[in-house]
C-alpha cells in the first residue's frame, strides 16, 4: 500500500491538536505533533534579571536557545535581528513552530490535506 507523508506547520499547539483529533476521527492513526525551532533547546526556564542574573548569552536570553556546543553558536545567534527586537519580518508564516506529521494512505491524501488546512495548517 502506498502512503503519503504530510508535514504541516501550525501557529499554536491547540490548532495542531484540533487537526490531529479530526484526522484520528476520520480514521488516520499515524499522527504526531512536535514543536520545532530555529535554535536548539528550551532556553531559560525562569525569568532572570539580565544585569545580575547568570545569563550565558544574549541568544539564550532573547531567543530561548541553549548552545551547549560552545560560545561561537551563541554569538552568531545574538547577531540575528530577532535577538535585539529591532526588526519585524512581517511574515506571519515564519512563526509556525508546531509541526504536525501524518502518514496516510495515498488514495486518502487529499482528504487529510483538506482536514489539516481547515484547521489552519500550512502544508
Amino acid at each position: 500500500m502506498k502512503e503519503r507523508n504530510i508535514l504541516a506547520g501550525f501557529h499554536t499547539i491547540d490548532d495542531a491538536t484540533k487537526a490531529a483529533d479530526a484526522l484520528k476521527q476520520a480514521g488516520f492513526s499515524t499522527v504526531q505533533i512536535d514543536t520545532v525551532g530555529q535554535y536548539p533547546g528550551d532556553g531559560n526556564e525562569a525569568i532572570v534579571n539580565p544585569i545580575s542574573g547568570d545569563i550565558p548569552s544574549l541568544g539564550s536570553m532573547t531567543l530561548a536557545g541553549d548552545f551547549p556546543s560552545g560560545r561561537d553558536a551563541s554569538v552568531l545567534a545574538a547577531a540575528s535581528p530577532d535577538a535585539s527586537g529591532m526588526a519585524d519580518r512581517g511574515d506571519d508564516d515564519l512563526n509556525r513552530s508546531v509541526l504536525l506529521t501524518a502518514v496516510v494512505p495515498e488514495e486518502r491524501g487529499d482528504e487529510a490535506t483538506r482536514i489539516i488546512e481547515s484547521c489552519g495548517g500550512m502544508i
